[in-house]
């Protein structure tokens, strides 16, 4: 074939010969590889049917270690004189340059003793390149060439144009492109070509300041993002020439756009200029470019900052705090200019809209200052307007608007978070300002800002804040507590006492504030439980809530975590542990602690106060409360004299108040680090397992169940775990068929399969069918359905990631594959009359799904959704309907195929008489205008017909959605 005349067949020979050479290339010895070199390289002047295969042959011979010095220069020289390359075919264009990627990464040196040549070469290879697919290669290939110092010689601008025609990339994939070549990777491909070397700069910047210049987004956003990344190579000596004109380019981007991610790019590019000038180093002859460069921002932006009422204001304030945000020698240059004359503005313009404008201004400017930490009195401009920048932050707390407050407390913020800005008399008065506000603040919005302002200042200043704040607040509880009897109950009262609670709490942000803190709500707790009223309860939640925070502050630092853990957690047991006792001798008495509200209130306190324990001192503290609660040892309790036992165990209706307390063991021994042995658990584990199926009262028996899931969760496999297991299920099954506790048997049901579920223990699915049996239960079917969403749902307060519980990852998307095929049968098998009840547990189940599940096993279920929706049961329509919102936007071709039922059911369901039903309904007669506009148009007229009714519903919020829905239609 090779010798043959017709270049069909010779093409053919060589091919074949090409095809063994990229098989074996490896094997081959170096003269082999010279003769087989030799002998295609002569073939690159025959037909061109036949350079292809030749091509592919020097491909393989590129590859080979064995290669002699100088071939691949010859190979090289071969492909520039004999291959006109532009005129190949894809395929065969992208072989030339893998040929001249794998010369580059093995023949460095050869090639670049061909000097300039090589890249005169390349040039010629890649010029007129189209494909997207080459010019990613072909531009690595130039990267590789500035990277590697190949020499560029005369070349510079041939290389630069070769590559820069590209610029700005112009492409759209074609769809259902296999190559999956995107604009993106064309654009950042092209971009590190470009900003690779300082020598493009001369032809770059006049191309990046006429592209800046265009009316195509697109060509400013890259142009933009080209100059921010160049001028991390570039120096004073590349920008000189053309910073009045990129200057003048910015200037008029953000004065002028109404994009905000132009005005973002070019204030990027603005920064980036002036840290390129900060970093340059000068000679003494030289022209200092950043002072001139900042002279002319100022210059063209200082005199809007004076008009705070017209449009140019922000654009000119943004403009000025990029280029000073650059390096600190640009901050000073420009902060010495500035902030004079923002201070001046402050005190002419007396309106609070105006003074909130420059406060803002003001704030930008302080918060560079952040940047570079401690404040150096030489140099700063700051700290030479110290007193009037004191001045002005503080007329703003005491203004009227509460706009100019918030901007004053987060100026007040960066203030102090400046290093040696704030001297002690003015510490005293931000002090005495944040209490203030916080406290007496007419808006909450302010109340809260200052309380977030003080959470920030207190670890920089805990002294400070320890000595001042917190004895001020402390002082005023006491004034509230001691003439709460004059006026029992005055909202203002309750309303002030609430603001000290949660400021204590919002500055409890240092372990030496904590110590001051905590027993100051603790000592609160106890006198607000003292007391008698109406508020009692509310009181205790608050002050349970305020402990709740400091407890989540106190989490990341150990020291703190366990000062906080000794402290409370006895101080709460001890509490409730009296309460519970007097209620058994001398009811009333401790009556408000032992409220479900509080005792709910409590355990998040408790929880929190116990998940970031270190497992040593977890077992310290595991070691006194179990034995309390198994047997009634109070002795590590503060303030210890009860008047009798505390047994919540024991059976007896006089120990009612103490068995409620379970709700606290509960927070504890479910918040412990799974490595932390509980003592007695097998002990344990059978108490509460009792209780929770003998109890009469709901609380306790759902505590008790609680509990007894979050161990059983945690439990080691084994047999242990089995027996106690079995256990549970021997008294749930008599006590789910038949008796006056069925209730309480499905509440440990449910707690218990959840537990399981979550750690796929194999006994799941038994209890998992022991609940779909009970579906169709006529008493408890309704709420076994409602057990679907406990299975699925994340709980609040134990079985969950926080507090270490084992959650196996997809675990719902298991319970789905293994039950819903369950559901599905069960419901046709169903009685008219339990119908419902299935429904009510598979829109549970699919309510809480990852939606991409969803999606695929959305043909199989729609028409089961779909008779949901005719359910008389509010729970299963409302559910339904926000399980079908999201599947209208993310799967529109399974749901334009049901478009007739879907229009029908939603435009029913608006005249609903539940008003969450109608709101539901009409977000998804909203969601359907996603679907493809051709299904939609023959139900158009219909639908806005039947979207009028619900304009003139009685509640406000239907109405919105009624709005917004008939609107899109």
């Amino acid at each position: 074939c090779l010798e043959n005349t017709d270049p069909r067949t010779r093409g053919r020979g060589i091919q074949l010969l090409s095809q063994v050479l990229l098989q074996c290339y490896s094997l081959l010895q170096e003269k082999e590889v010279l003769h087989l070199v030799l002998f295609y390289e002569n073939r690159l002047q025959d037909h061109h049917l036949v350079i292809p295969s030749v091509l592919q042959g020097l491909r393989a011979l590129s590859m080979c270690e064995v290669l002699a010095p100088g071939l691949a220069v010859s190979v090289l020289k071969a492909i520039f004189q004999e291959v006109h390359v532009q005129s190949l075919l894809q395929l065969d264009r992208h072989t030339v340059y893998s040929i001249i990627t794998n010369f580059m990464g093995t023949r460095e040196e050869e090639l670049k003793g061909l000097g300039a040549d090589f890249t005169f070469g390349f040039i010629q290879v890649m010029d007129g390149e189209k494909d997207p697919r080459n010019l990613l290669v072909a531009f690595q290939i130039v990267r590789d060439l500035i990277a590697k110092n190949y020499s560029l010689g005369p070349f510079v601008e041939e290389l630069f144009e070769v590559t820069s025609c590209y610029f700005p990339i112009d492409f759209t994939p074609p769809p259902n492109d296999p190559h999956g070549i995107q604009r993106e990777d064309l654009i950042l491909s092209l971009r590190a070509v470009l900003a690779s070397t300082s020598q493009f700069a001369e032809f770059l910047l006049p191309l990046l300041i006429e592209k800046m210049d265009s009316d195509l987004q697109s060509a400013k956003l890259d142009s933009l993002q080209t100059l921010t990344a160049c001028c991390a190579i570039y120096g004073q000596k590349e920008l000189q020439e053309f910073l009045p004109s990129l200057w003048s380019s910015l200037r008029r981007e953000v004065f002028q756009t109404a994009s905000e991610k132009i005005e973002a790019e070019c204030l990027a590019a603005l920064h980036a200029l002036s840290a390129c000038l900060s970093r340059s180093v000068l000679r003494s002859d030289t022209e200092d470019l950043l002072d001139s460069f900042l002279g002319s921002i100022l210059q063209d932006c200082r005199h809007h900052l004076c008009e705070p009422d017209m449009k140019l204001v922000w654009p000119s304030a943004k403009l000025l705090q990029a280029a000073a945000g650059a390096s600190l020698r640009a901050y000073h240059c420009v902060t010495h200019s500035v902030l004079p004359l923002l201070l001046e503005q402050y005190t002419k313009h007396p309106q609070s809209s105006q003074r909130r404008t420059i406060l803002e201004m003001l704030l930008g400017f302080l918060e560079l200052q952040q940047k570079w930490g401690h404040v150096d009195e030489d140099e700063s401009t700051v700290l030479s307007l110290r007193a009037p920048v004191c001045s002005v932050v503080f007329s703003a707390l005491t203004d009227p608007s509460v706009q100019l407050q918030l901007v004053g407390i987060r100026a007040l913020t960066v203030l102090g978070s400046l290093q040696g800005f704030l001297s002690p008399s003015d510490l005293e008065l931000v002090v005495d300002h944040l209490i203030r506000l916080a406290l007496h603040g007419e808006d909450s919005q302010s109340s809260e800002a200052a309380m977030e302002a003080a959470g920030s200042l207190a670890p920089i200043y805990p002294k400070v804040f320890s000595g001042r704040m917190v004895p001020r607040l402390e002082e005023e509880l006491q004034c509230i507590s001691s003439s709460e009897g004059e006026e029992e109950g005055s909202p203002d009262r309750c309303s002030l006492r609430q603001r000290c609670l949660q400021a204590l709490a919002a500055v409890s942000t240092h372990t030496s504030i904590v110590r001051e803190t905590v027993p100051v709500l603790l000592q609160h707790l106890r006198k607000v439980q003292k007391g008698s009223g109406a508020g009692n309860v509310q009181g205790l939640v608050s002050v349970c809530q305020s402990l709740h925070r400091v407890a989540l502050q106190c989490q990341q630092d150990a020291e703190g975590c366990w000062y906080y853990h000794q402290t409370v957690v006895p101080c709460l047991l001890a509490m409730a542990v009296q309460a519970a006792m007097q209620e058994s001798t001398q009811p009333l008495l401790g009556k408000a602690l032992l409220e479900e509200e509080v005792l709910a209130a409590m355990v998040p306190v408790i929880s929190a106060a116990t998940t970031h324990l270190s497992p040593e001192l977890a077992a310290q503290s595991v070691s006194h409360v179990v034995p309390l609660f198994l047997d009634g040892e109070v002795s590590f309790l503060p303030q210890n004299s009860f008047p009798c036992l505390f047994q919540p165990f024991e059976d007896g209706e006089c120990l009612e108040a103490q068995r409620r307390l379970v709700a606290l063991l509960m927070a504890f021994v479910c918040s412990l680090p799974r490595d932390v042995a509980i003592p007695q658990q097998e002990r344990l584990l059978r108490e509460l397992l009792a209780l929770s199926c003998s109890c009469n009262c709901p609380f306790t028996a759902t505590t008790a169940a609680k509990c007894f899931a979050g161990l059983v969760n945690k439990h080691l496999a084994g047999q242990q775990l089995d027996e106690i297991l079995q256990l549970a299920v021997n008294r749930l099954e008599p006590s789910l068929a038949e008796g006056s506790r069925r209730t309480q048997a499905l509440t440990l049901l449910l707690w218990v399969t959840k537990a399981l579920v979550l750690r796929y223990h194999p006994l799941s699915s038994r209890l998992t069918d022991k609940l779909l049996a009970l579906l169709s239960d006529a008493e408890l079917g309704p709420a076994a359905a409602d057990g679907f969403s406990l299975l699925m749902a994340e709980s609040p307060d134990v079985l969950h990631k926080g507090c270490h519980a084992d959650v196996r990852i997809m675990f719902r998307q298991r319970f789905f594959t293994d039950n819903v095929p369950k559901l599905v049968q069960g419901f046709h098998g169903a009685g008219p009359d339990v119908k419902a009840n299935y429904l009510k547990g598979l829109s549970h189940v699919l309510n809480h799904l990852p939606k991409p599940v969803l999606v695929t096993e959305l043909p199989t279920l729609l028409s089961l959704l779909l008779e949901a929706l005719s359910c008389s049961d509010r729970v299963v329509q409302l559910s339904t309907l926000s399980c079908l919102q999201p599947l209208l936007l993310e799967a529109p071709q399974i749901m334009s195929l049901h478009i007739d039922t879907l229009v029908t059911k939603f435009l029913s369901l608006t005249c609903s008489p539940t008003m969450a039903v109608r709101i539901a309904a009409l977000r998804c007669a909203h969601a359907l205008t996603s679907l493809p506009t051709t299904v939609l148009l023959p139900y158009k007229a219909r639908v806005i017909r039947a979207l009028a009714k619900p304009l003139d519903d009685k509640k406000r919020l239907v109405r919105k959605e009624a709005v917004a829905a008939r609107g899109e239609w």
